[in-house]
């Protein structure tokens, strides 16, 4: 599901999300393994991370399916004064020029619903990666699929906009869809109700370890939360580690 109506709002609902916090896990996992002069930013969003690294001397490129969050991006980047280039592309398609490492930060792969999807993914960031290249990418647990958001409804109240999130969970699945309505307010006065549907699934750590093996990956490291340790029954997100020989 790409992101419509809500990326007008996105940068607002997630200005509190921890973006130097994946600046700073991918650039220590990069002092360690070999410093990158091209990076690729799968489900980049609103260019949060990929702006920033270009900003930091990287040749970045950012992939998103949802053509109005490539929108924004692109309009941030300009007054940034920085450089991306923005490729409206499905993941699971990905045909971009080979870089030194694919970044995925935002549970963006926990987008994909099915093991095809994520067993077709990883075969695709393979394919351009060059020789030596890292693959970086954080996903929700199944902890948070079931504990963080579960069967239950959030709602936010604001002055320019309002919502109501109610999340229906599959534990069989480790699957979650979040139903959203906004309120958006217009330059009238009065609100815009708009409605989105997402859906996420979480997989067992041993599985995503045994699809990026089977796609080629080697040296693969697991770790949960920002710690750098390895994950606990209660983790809520999962950071990999891999790299193309």
């Amino acid at each position: 599901m790409a992101y419509g109506h809500m990326a007008t709002v996105y940068d607002r609902l997630m200005a509190d999300s921890p973006y130097g916090e994946w600046l700073d896990f991918a650039e220590g996992v990069w002092a360690k393994k070999g410093m990158p002069r091209r990076v690729i930013d799968l489900g980049c969003g609103t260019g949060n991370i990929a702006i920033p690294l270009a900003k930091r001397g990287y040749q970045v490129t950012g992939v998103d399916l949802s053509a109005e969050m490539l929108a924004v991006a692109y309009d941030k980047m300009r007054r940034e004064q920085a450089q991306v280039l923005w490729v409206e592309q499905d993941m699971r398609e990905l045909e971009v020029p080979q870089a030194d490492s694919v970044i995925s930060f935002c549970d963006s792969l926990s987008y994909l619903t099915d093991e095809e999807d994520v067993q077709q993914t990883f075969s695709r960031v393979f394919a351009h990666l060059q020789p030596g290249g890292t693959f970086l990418f954080d996903v929700h647990s199944p902890y948070k699929i079931l504990h963080g958001f579960g069967n239950q409804t959030f709602a936010l109240t604001e002055e320019e906009v309002s919502y109501i999130w109610q999340c229906f969970c599959d534990p069989d699945r480790l699957e979650v869809a979040h139903e959203l309505t906004f309120f958006l307010r217009q330059e009238n006065g009065l609100y815009e109700r708009v409605e989105e549907v997402h859906e996420q699934r979480a997989y067992q750590p041993y599985e995503m370890v045994r699809w990026l093996r089977e796609a080629g990956f080697a040296e693969i490291e697991l770790t949960a939360d920002f710690t750098g340790l390895p994950p606990v029954a209660t983790s809520e997100r999962l950071f990999f580690c891999a790299r193309r020989p």
